[in-house]
Formats: structure tokens, C-alpha cells, sequence
């Protein structure tokens, strides 16, 4: 073997999911390779580690790095795949050299095996592979598997490259693109476009493209090599900013705004401009297969065309107006009409594209808005038991204690995607969450709360505002965060141990602004264990920074 030393090292470990039912976990290993076989352990502080799996190298049929688009849900954002007998095992490295080193020697150690002669390059996700969709989870790859190159793995595949009006492949095997206007350079990298003239891209394997992206629409945005090993400069409109580190190993934009990577610090500067000329509004992609990734809905198919929509019943109705049941493209979806006026239209058109690049199994999946009729509607995933709140209500007397734990845990895995994605829900109460036909209870609404035009909803002084579930800081000065949203996840918890009482049932909310700034708090329900209990009051301290982060409560409550 050429393998000079024993690699090892902490990673985070996605679960093989062998039950249907079982959540999707991503939990920290102990990795160890040798000559013979791939190890990885549980650390259990002051005790000693215990072994959780064994993989011999002769059983590994390949191993490549994961592109995805879709945002990752746990602290380390560099996927790769370990493909051996009939799994597909996927580790998270904490940076792109610490994924290249482990995809190296992995590769090293296992050329001569028997190996897959295709694989695939993306997620299997909600029941199919996210790069070509087939649904069968043992179906050939689709991309050329290279034993010994490592090209896959030089650059992030969350990075978008450059895009033009017009593509197409040259004799040479060359892609060819068509300046959208003219461009004078900024800098001594940066190269002259004059408007319609053709440019070859000499090098667009490694994303490092001479040919800025140029287009007429405010917000759209790139990521790129820069000239320089390591350095990416975000190219938006025609102006561009270099990615830098601060001496903590921070990544920044603007130098208040840091960040410890930079699909991070790209989410965060897509819903905040904070020092830049626009927000981060279109990511533009060289490849339009690959920006499919996002839930089968691209730039512009999120739009959905209503001769494909057909409606059925109504199922319920909401703070927006009706939900009805309706078929789009042979999938069974919930259709949220909005009722004129209960919603920034122009406001929500703009994110809905972000909207739908958030993908979870714990997650509600938006699918889509359709803006080309009155009202409105969003498309959403059907979830057949309906709103969570009624089901425990109807149910009450006969949930199990692990039935009543799942549910929390069900959520808690949401939130901790959205709070790794820096996305605020603003209104999580189990009134906002739902049941699919096996159980899984998902999370609904995330981030609506800020298209509403009702004040009296938006409003901490109206009559419709959450108050019960809203945490001082949102009270008082209407200040959203994931801690503000672990406070609400406290109340729901509640909610879901008593059964689907009203918190707070008989104060006013005036009285319950006050019973909190005296230090007083929900009381213990009946069903809930004493261990639970101490979680529901570590969400509600006073200073946000005291309260768990989302990924701390999953881990707590996995530990029952």
C-alpha cells in the first residue's frame, strides 16, 4: 500500500436510515483507516469509545465526493460517499483538504477492487437520486467513475460558475459563451466583454472562468475561483467581492458579518445585503441541470403553470386563506390560496426561489407558486393526517411516550436544518406543523410570517400576535433568531406533552408578559419526564445566548 500513515480524525456520520421510520441523524465518529478496513467509533467522554462500525476496504466498490446544491444540514458542509456492498455510507468533512485527504487515501487504498464503473455524483434523497432521478436506490450510476483522479473534489460544488444568453460546445470540445453587454474591467483579473461577441472558456472544469457573468437583473450572483489557489470572489451585477479570512479562520464579505463557511456566509448575504450593492437574489449556475437539483424546481419553475394544476377539495384553511387538495405533474399536493391582500405578493415572489432550495425530510417541501392567476397559490407537499395540533387533540389518551418524544425529535431535526441554513421560522407552534401518512410529523410555514400584511398578526401589540409562544426579545423589540425559535420550540413541546392544551389557557397576554419578565414559567405537563421538563425551561431563559442551539437539543433528546 502506498498509504504512508493511519488516517483518522472526527467526522460527521449521516445514518444509513435502514427503517422507514427512523430520522434522519448525523452524528460525530471517530474515523480510523488502516491497510485493512475503515473504522468509526463513538467518543464517550472519560469513558472509552465504542466501535459503531467496520467496513473491510476489499468490500468498497467507490468512493467520490458528493456535489449537491441543497444546503447541508450539520456543521460540516463537504460531503463524500463510501459506496461498499449494498450501502451508501456519507461522511461530512469539516473542509474541502480534510475531504480531499480522506477521498485520496480511500481511493488509494481501494483501486484494485472490484468497482462500480458509474456513480452518482449527487444525494439519494426523499426516494431518489437527486442527479438523475431515478428512484430505484440500487440503479447504475450516472457519471464515470474514476478510481485514481481526484478532479471532482478541487472545488466546492455548492459554487456556482459563469452563464450566458446563449451555450453550445465548440469543434473543440470548448464551451462557448455570448457576452449579455459590454464590461470594463475592475481589476488586472478581470477581462473586457463587448456585448454579443463569442469567448471561449479556457479552463471552466475548475470553475475558474476568465468570462464574468454580465445579466440584467438585479441580485443575480455568482461564486468563483479567483486567480489565486483558495480564493473565491463572489461576482454580483457587475461589481465583485473577494471572500476573505479574518485571523479566527472566519470567512467575510463585509467585515462585521462572519461566518465559519462559505455556503453560510452565502445564505446569510441571500437574505441580508449588509455592506454589498443587492442581496444575493439569483444564484446563477453554469450547469441547468445541476440548478435542478433544488426539488426538480429551477430558475423560473418554481413558477408554476396553472393548465398543470388541477384543484380538488378544500382541506382546511389558514392565516393566508383556503387549502385545497390538488394534482400537479402526478404528485399529490396541498394548494394554499392566498386570499387578496394577506400577503406581500412581490415580497414572497422573491424568495420563494430560496424557499424551495431548502429541503429536508422533516420539512414541508414548497414545491412551487403559481402567480399567473388571481389568487395566488403555493404548492406544497400533502400531508394526509393534517395539522398537527388537531391530531394530538383527537389522539389524546392514546400517544405513547415515544410517540410523544419522535414528535419533538421529528422537529427539532427540522429546526436544526434551518437554524445550519440560518433561516428563522418566526412562528413554530404545533398549529404550524403536520402528519404525513406514516407519522413523521414536519415542519410547516417557515419564514411566512414575514409576508403577512395583517397587523394585528405581525404587530407584538395586535390581538392575532403569538405571544404565547414568542420569547421576550420578539416581544419587545420584534427581534427574530434560531434562539428566539428554540424559545417557540419550548412552548411546543409543551403543546405536544399536554396533549394540545393552550399554553398560558387562562392569562391574558398582558398577564403573560408579565408572569415572564417576573421569572415565571410554563409548569411541568403530567406526561412529561422530569428530563424533558429541564429541556422545556433551558429554552425559555431569559438571554437568548443562555438557550441551546437546535443542534444541542437533537442531541439531547436522541440521548433518551
Amino acid at each position: 500500500s502506498n498509504l504512508t500513515a493511519h488516517l483518522s480524525g472526527t467526522l460527521i456520520k449521516k445514518s444509513q436510515q435502514k427503517r422507514r421510520t427512523s430520522p434522519c441523524n448525523y452524528k460525530e465518529r471517530f474515523f480510523v483507516l488502516n491497510t485493512q478496513d475503515l473504522t468509526y467509533s463513538e467518543q464517550r467522554p472519560g469513558k472509552k469509545p465504542v466501535q459503531k462500525g467496520c467496513i473491510e476496504l476489499s468490500r468498497i466498490k467507490c468512493v467520490e465526493i458528493v456535489c449537491s446544491e441543497l444546503p447541508i444540514p450539520c456543521s460540516n458542509k463537504y460531503p463524500f460517499q463510501v459506496v461498499h456492498d449494498n450501502y451508501y455510507l456519507y461522511i461530512f468533512a469539516p473542509d474541502n483538504d480534510c475531504r480531499l485527504r480522506w477521498v485520496r487515501a480511500l481511493k488509494e487504498e481501494t483501486k484494485c477492487n472490484d468497482l462500480v464503473p458509474k456513480y452518482h455524483p449527487n444525494f439519494w434523497i426523499e426516494g431518489k437520486w437527486k442527479c438523475c432521478y431515478q428512484t430505484e436506490k440500487m440503479a447504475t450510476g450516472c457519471q464515470e467513475y474514476n478510481p485514481i483522479g481526484y478532479g471532482a473534489g478541487t472545488t466546492s460544488p455548492y459554487y456556482s460558475s459563469s452563464s450566458s444568453s446563449d451555450r453550445r460546445l465548440s469543434d473543440a470540445g470548448q464551451r462557448v459563451v455570448i457576452a449579455l453587454q459590454d464590461y470594463s474591467p475592475h481589476g488586472d483579473t478581470d477581462l473586457p466583454l463587448h456585448k454579443d461577441q463569442e469567448y471561449i472558456l479556457t479552463d471552466s472544469s475548475h470553475h475558474d472562468c476568465a468570462v464574468l457573468f454580465v445579466q440584467n437583473k438585479e441580485g443575480a450572483f455568482m461564486v468563483r475561483d479567483s486567480r489565486h489557489p483558495g480564493v473565491y470572489t463572489v461576482s454580483v451585477f457587475t461589481k465583485h467581492y473577494q471572500i476573505r479570512e479574518s485571523e479566527t479562520s472566519m470567512f467575510y464579505l463585509a467585515e462585521k458579518y462572519l461566518f465559519n463557511t462559505i455556503p453560510e456566509l452565502i445564505q446569510y448575504h441571500q437574505h441580508n445585503a449588509a455592506g454589498l450593492i443587492t442581496r444575493l437574489r439569483h444564484p446563477v449556475s453554469l450547469d441547468k441541470e445541476s440548478s435542478q437539483n433544488h426539488a426538480e424546481l429551477s430558475d423560473g419553475q418554481w413558477e408554476v403553470d396553472p393548465l398543470e394544476l388541477t384543484l380538488g377539495e378544500e382541506v382546511g384553511s389558514g392565516q393566508f386563506g383556503l387549502v385545497l387538495q390538488g394534482q400537479w405533474r402526478g404528485h399529490r399536493v396541498a394548494v394554499k390560496m392566498v386570499r387578496e391582500g394577506a400577503m406581500s405578493e412581490e415580497d414572497f415572489k422573491e424568495e420563494a426561489r430560496v424557499m424551495t432550495m431548502l429541503s429536508h425530510c422533516k420539512l414541508v417541501q414548497l414545491y412551487g407558486v403559481c402567480t399567473q392567476q388571481s389568487p395566488m397559490c403555493l404548492l406544497f407537499e400533502f400531508m394526509e393526517k393534517g395539522c398537527l395540533l388537531d391530531y394530538i387533540k383527537a389522539q389524546k389518551g392514546h400517544l405513547s411516550q415515544d410517540t410523544l418524544l419522535g414528535m419533538c425529535l421529528d422537529v427539532s431535526e427540522a429546526m436544526a436544518y434551518l437554524e445550519s441554513n440560518n433561516f428563522i421560522h418566526r412562528d413554530l407552534a404545533a398549529r404550524n406543523c403536520l402528519v404525513s401518512k406514516n407519522n413523521e410529523v414536519k415542519v410547516s410555514d417557515f419564514g411566512m410570517t414575514r409576508f403577512v400584511l395583517d397587523d394585528q398578526y405581525t404587530s407584538s401589540q395586535g390581538s392575532k400576535f403569538p405571544f404565547k409562544w414568542s420569547s421576550p426579545e420578539v416581544i419587545k423589540y420584534s427581534k427574530f433568531s434560531s434562539k428566539s425559535d428554540v424559545w417557540s420550540f419550548g412552548v411546543f413541546m409543551w403543546e405536544v406533552y399536554t396533549e394540545g392544551r393552550l399554553p398560558y389557557e387562562n392569562q391574558t397576554n398582558s398577564e403573560v408578559v408579565d408572569s415572564l419578565n417576573a421569572g415565571l414559567r410554563l409548569l411541568k405537563p403530567r406526561l412529561a419526564p422530569e428530563a424533558v421538563y429541564i429541556l422545556m425551561e433551558w429554552c425559555w431563559k431569559e438571554k437568548p445566548e443562555q438557550r441551546p442551539s437546535f443542534t444541542l437539543l437533537l442531541h439531547e433528546l436522541n440521548a433518551f
